[in-house]
C-alpha cells in the first residue's frame, strides 16, 4: 500500500469492561478529531483485550481484520446457567458442578476443536433481516438461526478451580466464545456460562503491543503518531506469511 495521511493506519488499543467497540471508536475520533475511524472486529462491553482500530485508509483493509484468526483467555462458570451465556445475563437453571472433574472438563473442552457449526446466540450483533439479534432479545424475541462454520485450533484449559474454569482459545472469525462454554456446560450435564474474556490476538498482532484505553485518551495528535502502524505493516507482514 502506498503512503498517504500519516494518520492511515491501525492502531492497538486494549479495551477495558464496560465501553462497547463502537463507545471507543467514536471516543478516539472525538479525541483526536479524526474524520474516519473504524474496527477491525467488535468486542462486547464486559469483554476486554486486542481491539484494533483502523484510521483513515486503513478503515478499507477492515474485512481482512473481520476474518482473521484471533485468540482469548478467558474463564467459564459451572453450575449456573445463563439467558445470555455470558455473566450478564439473567440465572436461568443452577446444577451442583462438584462432581465434574478436571479430566471430565478437558474431555468435554476436546469435543470442541476442528471444524464445527455454531448457532449464534440471540445476544448477537448478526442481523435476520435487517435486525440485530440482541436487540429482538432485549424485546423479548426469540427466532430461528441459521448455523454457522467456525474452527477451532486450539483449546486448552489453563487451571481449573471448580466451579471455575480458565482457558486459552484460538479460533476462525465468527465464534462465539459464550456459547462453547455454555455447550460445553450442557455436555457435562451442570450448566456454564462465559464469566470473563480477553481478546489476546488478532490477525497476527499481540495484545503485547497494544495501548491501555485510558492511556490513549491521555495523549494528543503527536503521541498518536508514535503508536500508529502504518498499512505497509499488512503488506510486510502478507508477503511473510
Amino acid at each position: 500500500m502506498s503512503q498517504g495521511d500519516p494518520f492511515d493506519g491501525i492502531l492497538l488499543v486494549d479495551k477495558p469492561a464496560g465501553p462497547t467497540s463502537h463507545d471507543i471508536v467514536h471516543q478516539i475520533r472525538r479525541h483526536f478529531n479524526l474524520k474516519k475511524v473504524g474496527h477491525g472486529g467488535t468486542l462486547d462491553p464486559a469483554a476486554t483485550g486486542l481491539l484494533v482500530i483502523l484510521l483513515g485508509r486503513g478503515t478499507r483493509v477492515s474485512n481482512r481484520f473481520m476474518s482473521s484468526d484471533k485468540t482469548y483467555e478467558g474463564t467459564l462458570r459451572l453450575g449456573i446457567t445463563t439467558d445470555s451465556q455470558d455473566a450478564d445475563g439473567q440465572v436461568v437453571r443452577e446444577a451442583d458442578p462438584s462432581g465434574i472433574t478436571r479430566e471430565q472438563l478437558e474431555a468435554a473442552m476436546a469435543r470442541f476443536k476442528g471444524d464445527m457449526f455454531q448457532t449464534p446466540p440471540m445476544v448477537s450483533a448478526v442481523k435476520i433481516e435487517g435486525v440485530a439479534l440482541y436487540k429482538l432479545a432485549r424485546r423479548g424475541e426469540e427466532v430461528e438461526r441459521k448455523p454457522r462454520f467456525m474452527h477451532i485450533y486450539s483449546f486448552r484449559l489453563l487451571s481449573f478451580n471448580p466451579p471455575f474454569a480458565s482457558f486459552v482459545l484460538r479460533c476462525s472469525k465468527g465464534t462465539y466464545v459464550r456459547t462453547i462454554c455454555h455447550d460445553i456446560g450442557e455436555a457435562l450435564g451442570v450448566g456454564a456460562h462465559l464469566c470473563q474474556l480477553r481478546r489476546t490476538e488478532s490477525a497476527g498482532f499481540d495484545l503485547a503491543r497494544a495501548t491501555p484505553y485510558e492511556q490513549l485518551l491521555s495523549m494528543n495528535q503527536m503521541d498518536l503518531l508514535d503508536i500508529v502502524l502504518p498499512l505497509h505493516t499488512l503488506d510486510v507482514r502478507d508477503a511473510a506469511g
